[in-house]
Formats: structure tokens, sequence, C-alpha cells
């Protein structure tokens, strides 16, 4: 057992940072509001696409995913793929459903479909649970770094944990307050190179410690986590294909394609086609980088039986701990820059995004003509998010003890549900809907979910939503919608036929 001394840590962590600051120096000249919140429309599609690989999957992903590997048994390890390859075709919908979409009504804020399509509270209900849940969201991925740098680098100095959550937070602000989106275009390629050198190297190095000659899927097959399709359980197994693949689609259409925060990168390309392109080429590696990480995650597990060490309580922590006090030291620097990497690249875009959706959907800059006046409020909006997040975090660190993998996805059902009930209702049918009830929908379709999922095993024999929950609440929506809904069409009209 071994490791630097914290100090060392540290100042690679704050080098690190001040590579993104000289980044934002160069990214943010000439910088306007329209550069914040669209990159004045001038992204290469290419850097947008792999950016968004460390921006979704964050902190969460790089040591949560490695140490899921183990919680529910090596037979069930890569059970988690199915969810990845349902990514797949939730991706496809969003490159040839919602994008053309977006792009045909030159949206800042993807929620403004809403207020056409329903009207004045349809729009600020979307909106508002997407400020919601991209808040908890990000504030549980940014939980995961402040672990870790609490526990190895700055607790060992007696520095309080809200500090330390504070440091983090002005970091992310000082290089995005400026010119927001267009420079964090550039800062998640940096970053995400960073986590994938970190993911990669660290594969490499611990095969090397094990002598292993055999390929790293023969490998993992022989430590007997080889598994990934799940058929023989039925609709009770939390495990099944059918159940996990749809549910990945489903968080994907969701939590990609109608959140601003993953979205607003997106519309920063110079083209509908461009970012189509991005889209796709983004898709296809993310399922290979999450094969990475689950095989990261069975090598860690291996190296752990091999050498005696015991498995760590909180299985978020295995990664961090072998890295940090087990493998050679510059895995340990590498993993805590990987990590900060992936962490940042989802929390800068996700405080840029709040910040957008808050000046456009609740603070209507549309109807503000004086420039200095817009730049003035969007200021405020950007310190007082980073001051909520800061709150939020905190009380994670109070409240927090499940796999935070599984709790992001649990969240993201009760969040993210009423936001793809309303996109699905606008885009599949022209009913109209009574507008100002659509807020009660929107609360009681999550409410009504939670008793149903709480219940499910009683009432339906066995079966369990679990990831399923997002479905079900947006079905509910859905549902809700077609209550208060009247034939005549609505104030907007579908997809296909926005001009």
């Amino acid at each position: 057992m071994h490791g630097l001394h914290p100090a060392i840590y540290l100042s690679c962590i704050l080098g690190y940072f001040l590579l993104l600051i000289v980044v934002s120096y160069f990214t943010s000249r000439k910088a306007d509001n329209d550069s914040f919140f669209r990159a004045n429309r001038q992204s290469p599609w290419y850097l947008v696409a792999f950016g968004m690989i460390g921006a979704s999957l964050s902190g969460v992903t790089f040591i949560s995913i490695p140490g899921v590997v183990g919680a529910g048994g090596a037979n069930q390890a890569f059970s988690y793929m199915q969810i990845v390859l349902g990514y797949l075709l939730g991706y496809a919908v969003i490159a040839l459903v919602l994008l053309p979409l977006y792009y045909r009504m030159d949206l800042t804020s993807i929620y403004g479909y809403l207020e056409k399509r329903f009207g004045f509270f349809s729009y600020k209900t979307g909106a508002a649970y997407f400020l919601l849940s991209r808040t908890l969201g990000s504030a549980l991925r940014l939980y995961l770094v402040a672990i870790v740098l609490d526990t190895f680098i700055l607790g060992p100095y007696g520095v309080p944990f809200w500090v330390t959550v504070s440091g983090t937070i002005v970091l992310i602000w000082i290089y995005t307050f400026k010119a927001g989106i267009r420079t964090i275009v550039f800062t998640d390629t940096l970053q995400t190179t960073f986590m994938l050198v970190a993911v990669v190297w660290t594969i490499f190095a611990i095969r090397g410690e094990l002598g292993s000659e055999v390929s790293l899927w023969q490998q993992v097959k022989e430590a007997g986590y080889g598994q990934i399709f799940f058929f023989e359980g039925g609709w009770s197994d939390p495990n099944n294909f059918f159940k996990q693949f749809f549910s990945g689609a489903l968080i994907t259409i969701v939590m990609t394609g109608l959140d601003q925060d993953m979205m607003q990168k997106n519309l920063t390309c110079k083209s509908l086609g461009d970012a189509q392109k991005n889209m796709f080429t983004f898709s296809g590696v993310l399922v290979v980088v999450n094969f990475l990480f689950l095989s990261l995650g069975a090598l860690l597990y291996i190296y752990a039986g091999q050498n005696g060490i015991t498995i760590p309580d909180r299985t978020d922590t295995l990664y961090p701990t072998l890295a940090l006090q087990y493998l050679p030291t510059a895995l340990g620097i590498l993993f805590l820059l990987g990590l900060v990497a992936a962490a940042y690249s989802s929390a800068d875009s996700a405080l840029t995004a709040l910040t957008t959706s808050f000046c456009i959907d609740f603070l209507n800059f549309r109807d503000i003509r004086d420039e200095g006046e817009k730049k003035r409020k969007r200021m405020r909006v950007h310190i007082g998010f980073s001051i909520l997040m800061i709150l939020v975090i905190i009380a994670f660190h109070a409240l927090n003890s499940e796999a935070v993998i599984n709790g992001l996805f649990t969240l993201a059902g009760y969040t993210y549900g009423p936001i793809l009930g309303l996109f699905l209702f606008g885009l599949t049918n022209r009913r109209n809907i009574r507008d100002r009830w659509a807020l009660v929908v929107g609360l009681a379709a999550p409410l009504v979910t939670y008793l149903l999922d709480n219940y499910s095993e009683v009432l339906f024999h066995g079966f369990t939503f679990g990831f399923l929950n997002l479905a079900l609440n947006g079905l509910l929506t859905y549902l809700g919608l077609w209550l208060i809904s009247t034939p005549e069409e609505g104030v907007g009209i579908p997809a296909t036929n926005v001009s």
C-alpha cells in the first residue's frame, strides 16, 4: 500500500484547472450573450461529439460504473451493457426526430417547443422540471468528486467538506462565466481526453500487475464476469434484457434529447446535418467507452481479490481506493485528473444550461433588447445557481447512502417523466390541451408513479419497474394530458410540420 503526499495530488489538480482557465481565456474573447447560449452556432461537430462523451459519462460513470460491476454479484456484472445498447435506439430517435424539430424552430431553449405547442403553463412545467432534474443530477455527480477530494486530498489538511465543495464550484464559475457554452465545447474535448487516457492506462497497468497473457475479454470471462444478456428471468428480473434495453433508450431520449444541458451543445453546431453526424458518431463511441469502464471494474475486483484487498462497503470508492493507495503512483495522479475531468465536463455545461434555461424560459430574455442588461441578469443567475449547487451537494453528503448510479437513474424517472410525457403528447397528435391543468398533471404523474413503483410487487405479481419507472411516469403524464385535451388542433403543431 502506498500513495503520494496529498499536496502533490492537489498541485496536479490546480495545474489542470490552470489549463482550463487558459483555454477559457482564448475561447472567451469577443464573447457575447449568443456566445454564452449557443456558441454563435459555429462549433465543429466532431469537437462536440468528442466532448459529449465526457459530459455524458461524468464522475458518476467514472467511479460508480466500475464499482457497480461487483455490487450485484459477478454473474450480473455486465448486465449494464444492456442499458448501454438501448442508448443506440435512443440516440437514433434524437438525431432523426428531435434535432430536426429544434433546428427548424431555431430554439435556444428546447422547452420553447412546449410554449408553441401547448401554451404558458405547459412550457413552464417542462422548464421547471428540467431545472429541478439537472440541479439534483449535477449535484449528485459533483458529490462523488467532492467525496474523493475530501477523503484523499483536502481532508488530511482539515479542510471542511463545504469548503471543498465551494472551491470546486467556484473554479467552474471562473472558466465558464464569460463565454459559457462556447468555452465548454473546447474544455469538454480536453476533459474527455484526460478521462479516456486515465481509463485505458489503468486497464493496461492492472493487466500488467496481474501478469495476464490472455485478451482482456477472455480475462474478464475467466473471472466469471462475462455475461451480458439476460433473457431467462422474466419481467420480474431487474436484469431482464428487454426491461434494461428499453429503459436505456428512454433514459437517453429524456436525459439527452429532452435535456437542455445535452441539447445545448448540439444546438451550437453549424447545421442540422452536422448535429446529426455528431449524434451518431458520439453514440457509437459511447458504447465502446462504457464497455471499457465495465472491463476496468472487473479488473479492479480481480486485482483486489488476488491481493487480499478488502472491497469497500461503498463500492463507489473501490476505484479511488485502489488507484490512490495500491496501484502505481502515476496512476493515482492520472485517476484524479480523469475523475476531475469527467465530473467537470458534466458540471460546467450543466451550470451553463441551468443559467440558459432560467434566463430564456423564466426571465424572458427574448423580450429584452438591451444586451448589457441581459449580461448583468445572466451573471446574477449564473452566480445564483452556483450557490444552489453548493447547498444541494452538502445536503447529499448528509443524506446519501445508496449506490450513486442507481440513485441517479431512479431520480430521473420521477423528474424527467413529465417532460417525456409533454413532448411525446405534442409530437404524436394534434389535440389541444387545457393548458392551465398541465401543472396538475405534471405533479400528479410522479406521485402516482411513486406509489405504483413501491407497491408493484404486490399489485403486479412480483413485477418491479426498476428503471422503467421513467416510462410509467411518462405514460401517466401522457394519459393525464389526454384527459385534459380537446379534439381541436393545438396552438402548435407536431414535429413533422414545424417550419
